[in-house]
This record gives structure tokens, sequence and C-alpha cells, in this order.
């Protein structure tokens, strides 16, 4: 997914990265428990709880890839299941930024890899509907600080 906001790299850059700004910025995140010290890097881990499905789940997440203020790798694992988010921020001139936001997901083998398959279509629209979320959510966070 992608979407360019009306912000500089910078602006953009320190808004996704600001962890304790999290559950203000996104509205599908409800809480966010930081685990290390120091600043946002590879290694940087937190707890990230979110409403999807008219539950609250909680996922343990770190930076395993970060290029400061182009680039972050994001991943988590649960119950076999590796996830992976991309962060790309793209400057468009001196006041806009294109952020593109890919996820993917490595399933396990066996009975729950075949239902993960089975059921990828309705995961895949959800999980493209939160990230479009996420982006307006970010776009009009950031937009806001600009006006």
């Amino acid at each position: 997914m992608e979407r360019r906001i009306a912000a500089g790299q910078g602006v953009v850059w320190e808004a996704l990265t600001d962890l304790g700004g999290m559950e203000r910025m996104l509205s599908g995140v409800t809480r966010v428990e930081v685990l290390t010290e120091g600043g946002f890097g590879v290694g940087t881990r937190w707890r990230e709880t979110r409403r999807m499905f008219g539950k609250e789940a909680t996922e343990e997440m770190w930076v395993t890839a970060c290029e400061a203020p182009e680039r972050y790798v994001v991943e988590a694992e649960t119950q076999g299941t590796r996830y992976v988010s991309e962060w790309l921020l793209r400057t468009d001139g001196p006041s806009a930024t294109t952020v593109r936001m890919t996820f993917g997901a490595e399933t396990p083998g066996g009975a729950r890899g075949l239902l993960a398959k089975l059921l990828g279509g309705l995961g895949a629209r959800a999980v493209r509907k939160v990230i479009t979320k996420d982006l307006d959510d970010v776009a009009s966070t950031v937009e806001g600080r600009n006006g």
C-alpha cells in the first residue's frame, strides 16, 4: 500500500518511529509497551495491542533493518507464522513524502499452514484495510502538524 503525505520526509519519519505516540496517532492501536531503551533502530522491541475483528490482539515486534529516514523493517512471530512489514519513505519535493508499506507472512507447514492459505484472500483484504487506515491516520496526524 502507498500514500502520499503532505509533509517532509523527516517529519513523517519521526511520526512513524515515535512508538510512544502510536496510540494517539493510529486509531487501531490501543496500547504500546516499549521493551527496549534508546532511540528507534535495529533491535528496538515493543508490544503493540490492536483492536481487530472486534477483539484485542497483542504482538511483540522488533526492528530488523533501519536506514533513517528512508526505510525500516519490523518483524513479529505468532504461532509459527512470521510477519514482516517494510516501510519506505520517498521524498516527493520539499514538502511531500510517499510512504509505501508492504506486509508479508510466512506460514508454517501442516494443517495450520493450509488453513492460513485457504483464508489468505480474506486475510489479505483485512490487512489491506488496516494498512490503508494506518496510512490515513499517519497522514492526518502529520499534515495536521504542518498545517
